[in-house]
């Protein structure tokens, strides 16, 4: 008998969480209610630092809206790495204003302080680092630059929620820090996002519940008074109890990440095809996904004839991300030449996605690597 189809990702979720789901519905409060207020107040606990945590409908409304905050719009630069989710760029579109591409390391795929000093300008004001795979970028030195430049960092913690930074929890500390909690994250909520930012910010705070939920601002009375067009990225409470039952597992779920993690090192280190493997990072990697650069132009063959390949042996490859300046929406925009960001466009061009789950064990693991190599055939 084959063995199953195994995906690249796939969340897992306990009896006890499905039958809060049931509970959710019976209840008759199924939108932003009780669940919600009670996962934010376990989220604070859990990221510490004294934080206050929003929840939103999804992360990219999160960055979009922590941008509005520090009243980023037309005429002004967000300085970007040209290797992420659309979703990094795309906001800072959405607001007005111009990301501004900068390349990352090849082996860690974040942004690096050099990078980001030469990029920046008078129109600079704000810094995205994005902590690619669940791997920190290195913080101390970014905010203490930008704390000299006047300069805030909106944080693109998508793939982060777990992760710790010279053992502090990405979110405890920082301006504003941008999770997702989408079906492929580390903990889900379906779809969701969330913000953690400091209490002593409250003029953020106050606007932000503003702008998730139609500029509206309630009145001691019970009446309401609207101030400002705002959209509408509130949280149900079915999906906050979704994410209560997932934060219970989060800590657990990232040990098995990192098990798993270790075993593809143990079995990819030594390889005879020049694989690029992923920084691999200390105890605080949340290792959402396991990315390998594979050399396909001297293999002779492209990432699509590999995915097939591996299809064929019953593994799900998914490929994450490819570099934003060449695709059309950004690259008039940037004046894009090829070679501008070698790192991003490499990885790009040569990045596959790992299966990597909770679920899997390290039979999974070796499973996957002995596909790779009848994939890749010999040397």
């Amino acid at each position: 008998m084959a063995d199953p189809f195994l995906p690249f990702t796939r969340p897992t979720f306990d009896e006890a969480t499905l039958e809060g789901v049931i509970d959710t519905l019976r209840s008759g409060w199924v939108t932003s209610g009780p669940r919600v207020i009670e996962l934010e107040g376990a989220l604070e606990r859990y990221l510490g630092g004294g934080r206050r945590v929003l929840l939103f409908g999804h992360a990219t409304g999160a960055l979009e809206e922590a941008l509005r905050v520090l009243e980023v719009g037309p005429g002004d630069e967000v300085i970007v790495p040209a290797m992420t989710f659309a979703a990094s760029a795309n906001v800072v579109l959405r607001v007005g204003a111009t990301p501004v591409f900068v390349d990352v390391d090849l082996t860690t795929r974040n942004l690096t302080l050099d990078a980001v000093e030469a990029a920046r300008t008078d129109r600079t004001r704000a810094v995205m680092p994005v902590h690619f795979a669940g791997l920190p970028v290195d913080l101390d030195p970014l905010y203490s630059w930008a704390r000299g430049c006047g300069i805030c960092l909106v944080e693109d913690a998508a793939h982060a929620i777990g992760a710790r930074y010279r053992g502090r929890a990405i979110g405890s500390f920082g301006d504003l820090v941008c999770f997702s909690f989408h079906a492929n994250k580390n903990m889900t909520t379906i779809e969701g996002g969330a913000i953690s930012l400091p209490l002593d910010r409250p003029e953020w705070i106050a606007r932000l519940e503003r702008l998730r939920f139609h500029g509206l601002r309630k009145n001691t009375d019970g009446s309401y008074d609207i101030e400002e067009a705002a959209g509408k990225h509130n949280l149900s409470d079915v999906a906050a109890r979704v994410g209560l039952g997932q934060l219970t597992h989060l800590d657990a779920f990232n040990q098995l990440r990192r098990s798993l993690a270790e075993r593809y090192f143990e079995r990819l280190e030594s390889n005879p095809w020049d694989l690029g493997l992923p920084a691999r990072g200390d105890s605080g990697h949340a290792w959402h996904m396991f990315t390998l650069r594979i050399p396909f132009e001297s293999l002779g063959f492209d990432r699509t004839e590999f995915q097939s390949r591996m299809r064929a042996h019953g593994i799900g490859v998914g490929m994450h991300y490819p570099a934003l300046p060449p695709l059309t929406l950004y690259r008039k925009r940037c004046r894009w030449q090829p070679g501008q960001f070698p790192n991003a466009e490499r990885i790009g061009r040569e990045t596959v996605t790992l299966p990597l789950f909770p679920a899997m064990g390290v039979s999974d693991v070796d499973r996957v690597v002995d596909a790779i190599g009848q994939a890749l055939g010999s040397p």
